[in-house]
């Protein structure tokens, strides 16, 4: 018997309660993910800057959409460090439109992400936010995310002029749900 676990291999597999043959290797796969750190389950963050309180209203619903699909964990921040965001299969970015562009939070993030040359490239994104005239900094965000970070994005941003109402937080909840049946 201790000849069949002499190599740190066979040791590590009789560990997770494998056998020679590789028997379950689920159990092995998920032990080997959860000694390295990584998550298991798909994770989604959105990040958002809310000066009044609506992109935060819209954040929130879309994250309370996003958790309606199993095993999915959902991360809402103001920010979150670029280098972090590998750890996630999804990232949904709240800019509230301000004088016709994104806020300098936003702009600010989006440029550590750039500088730290963070790969994005396949995750799943999408841009929401509020607006009072004109709703400029969802589809810039997107286009960044789009072409400078090639990730797949839901191609429409989610735009509510003013404070959401009952049916833009709806609509909020049912974007959540489509990026978390994505990842």
């Amino acid at each position: 018997m201790a000849r069949y676990f002499k190599t740190p291999i066979l040791q590590h597999m009789r560990f997770v309660g494998m056998n020679r043959k590789g028997v379950k290797a689920n159990r092995f796969l998920s032990r080997r993910l959860a000694i390295k750190g990584k998550s298991i389950m798909p994770k989604i963050l959105i990040v958002y800057y809310s000066h009044t309180g609506n992109t935060e209203k819209m954040a929130e619903a879309i994250a309370e959409g996003a958790r309606t699909v199993q095993g999915v964990e959902v991360e809402v921040k103001r920010y979150e460090a670029p280098q972090r965001l590998v750890h996630f299969d999804a990232v949904l970015i709240g800019a509230p439109t301000y004088h016709h562009t994104m806020t300098n939070n936003i702009k600010n993030f989006l440029e550590k992400v750039a500088f730290h040359n963070v790969n994005l490239k396949g995750k799943i994104g999408a841009a929401f936010g509020s607006y009072g005239w004109s709703g400029e900094a969802p589809r810039l965000v997107l286009e960044i995310m789009k072409n400078k970070f090639e990730m797949n994005v839901l191609e429409q941003p989610l735009l509510i002029k003013y404070t959401p109402d009952a049916e833009g937080l709806q609509r909020c909840r049912k974007v959540g749900k489509i990026v978390a049946d994505k990842i």
